[in-house]
Order: structure tokens, then C-alpha cells, then sequence
């Protein structure tokens, strides 16, 4: 089993556990070529949780993505009006202009706050629910898949395009 990403003791825990039973766990919902169709098709990726501080990780991963072609939307209540990276801060989903297709939505938050995210994003016809590296929540995964959206679970992007050799978006 290699396990890639940042984890902390209790992910791994849950890893080994879901592997000594012969559980897929996250697993199921990071299929490769899942991933790959994500990464390759999504232009528009609304990043939730975005951060002014350069030190955090949802600020240098948005810098990746704008650096290799996607269209970043940032979101962050507390920042709403503010510009990162040359994009306006929306304070939610919602609040991002219609005429904004977004085609993946970049989960920032704590697993706990995913939940009213995931009905966001369903209600605003995004494509794709990414939660993050340390990002868990298989009750909301499972919400967002019934909906018809593909879900990338404990991942990150900036890692998995290198990973993948994915060029970009179309």
C-alpha cells in the first residue's frame, strides 16, 4: 500500500484499518483516470476556503492552478470583495455570477464544514466535488455522487497533476 499526500497519524490509522479489512475507503473515490477526467475537462474551479496568507496551502495551490490555465474563483466569506492572485473573492457559491460555469469545486474546509458545501455545489451545477488532502467526508461524498457529480476525496491537485502528466484544462 503507498500512501502519498499529507497525513496525519489518525489518516493513516484509517488507511491501514481499511486495508487490513480490504475496505476501498477514500480509495473508491480517487480513481486515476477519475482524476485525470476531472483535472483535464474543468476550466472553471471554485476554490473554497481561500486564503490571503502565501503560506497556505489554498493559497499556493490557487497560484498552481492559474499558473497551469484553470479559471480560480476564490471564495471566502471573510474576504469577499478582496482580490487574490487577480480574482475577486466571492463570499460564496452562490454569489459567483452565473455567467461563471463552474465546473469543480476545491474544498478548503474542515470535513465538518463539507456537508452545506456539497448542497452549494449541487445547486449550483458544478461538475465535480474535490475535497482537499485531510479533507474526509464520506456522507457528503456519497450525497454529491447521487447527485451526478464525480468526487476526488483527500487529495490535491497540485499534486496529482504532475502526478498524471495532465496539461491543463481544454
Amino acid at each position: 500500500m503507498r500512501i502519498t499526500g499529507v497525513f496525519s497519524l489518525k489518516h493513516f490509522a484509517l488507511y491501514f484499518v481499511a486495508y487490513l479489512i480490504d475496505t476501498p475507503f477514500v480509495m473508491s473515490f480517487n480513481n486515476p483516470e477519475t482524476i485525470r477526467k476531472v483535472l483535464s475537462t474543468s476550466r472553471n474551479i471554485a476554490l473554497v476556503g481561500a486564503s490571503a496568507k502565501s503560506i497556505r496551502p489554498s493559497n499556493y495551490v490557487m497560484k498552481f492552478l492559474l499558473d497551469n490555465g484553470y479559471n480560480v474563483v476564490p471564495v471566502n466569506p471573510g474576504l469577499e470583495g478582496q482580490e487574490l492572485h487577480g480574482k475577486v473573492v466571492y463570499g460564496s457559491l452562490s454569489s459567483i455570477p452565473k455567467d461563471v460555469h463552474i465546473d469543480m469545486v476545491d474544498i478548503f474546509r474542515n470535513s465538518e464544514a463539507v456537508p452545506p458545501i456539497v448542497d452549494e455545489a449541487i445547486s449550483i451545477g458544478a461538475k465535480c466535488i474535490w475535497m482537499q488532502s485531510g479533507v474526509i467526508n464520506e456522507t457528503a461524498a456519497e450525497k454529491a455522487k447521487e447527485a451526478g457529480l464525480e468526487v476526488v476525496m483527500d487529495a490535491c491537485p497540485k499534486i496529482e497533476i504532475p502526478r498524471l502528466n495532465i496539461s491543463g484544462p481544454p
